[in-house]
């Protein structure tokens, strides 16, 4: 079987776009590769590792855990079971912390940091931050911590614990998360069986830990600081209402790439 066959082959049963992701991390070569050397021919043993993997994609396994890693503002994460999948709309999140936080030395802390996404993003783009990035989970976060790593992002600090009980009082400029904000009743979590749901739904119709976060951060922003949420497309009144209702000043919303309201951004006034 050569390249060209297999993906003619996988496509009847899942996506193209999949297929040549799988056959790329089969091949060990980048997805142009695959375009390029159609003729190529699989080792028996490269196809039987092709066949085992859109298998598993078609019984709807996540391509990123399939190839253990996932693109996120233009950074190659590893990822696994342990760890939520960055998604796109996530990104919107860390272009609104880069046009709001000034690019001078500031102190700011990443919560529930899964594969360290958010983190990574913000210190790839300015060295002169001081990122702490928390998880309670130690596996999550020793893939985190992997990533920075072999990402040369050496300015994060990881610490494990829950939210910002973590930090033990660190004041900072800026509190960022992309908590667990899904109703456990929400009819698509069936799409997202794979992940893990400790990093997805969330109590008082996925509110809880969005309303939690709101409190504990202003014991911990420093005057004027930023504390910026992501939340489902429905929750924006809920969360700014509360945020108005703690004291919080300046409140925006936050738009992802269809245009839907991805997140709340606003500054705590002591």
């Amino acid at each position: 079987m050569n390249v060209r066959q297999a993906l003619v082959y996988a496509s009847q049963w899942v996506d193209k776009l999949d297929a040549e992701l799988l056959l790329g991390h089969c091949l060990r070569v980048a997805r142009p590769h695959v375009y390029a050397w159609p003729e190529q021919l699989l080792t028996p043993l490269q196809q039987q590792q092709f066949i085992d993997l859109f298998e598993q994609r078609q019984a709807g396994k996540p391509v990123a855990y399939l190839t253990g890693c996932k693109e996120f503002w233009s950074l190659s994460l590893q990822v696994d079971e342990h760890t939520l999948i960055p998604r796109p709309d996530t990104e919107s999140i860390v272009e609104l912390a880069l046009r709001k936080l000034p690019r001078t030395v500031q102190t700011i802390v990443d919560l529930g940091t899964g594969s360290g996404a958010i983190a990574l993003a913000l210190a790839f783009e300015c060295r002169l931050w001081s990122i702490f990035a928390t998880d309670l989970h130690l596996a999550t976060l020793q893939r985190a911590k992997a990533n920075a790593q072999r990402l040369g992002l050496n300015q994060v600090q990881f610490v494990a614990g829950d939210w910002l009980t973590a930090l033990n009082y660190l004041q900072a400029d800026a509190i960022i998360a992309n908590p667990p904000y899904i109703a456990a009743d929400d009819v698509h979590l069936a799409a997202l069986c794979y992940e893990p749901q400790a990093a997805l739904v969330a109590a008082d119709q996925g509110l809880a830990d969005l309303f939690t976060l709101i409190e504990q951060a202003k014991m911990q922003l420093k005057q004027g600081g930023f504390l910026l949420l992501e939340h489902g497309f429905d929750q924006s009144a809920s969360v700014q209402a509360k945020m108005r209702q703690a004291g919080y000043q300046s409140i925006e919303t936050c738009y992802d790439l269809t245009g839907h309201a991805r997140g709340s951004f606003a500054r705590y006034m002591r």
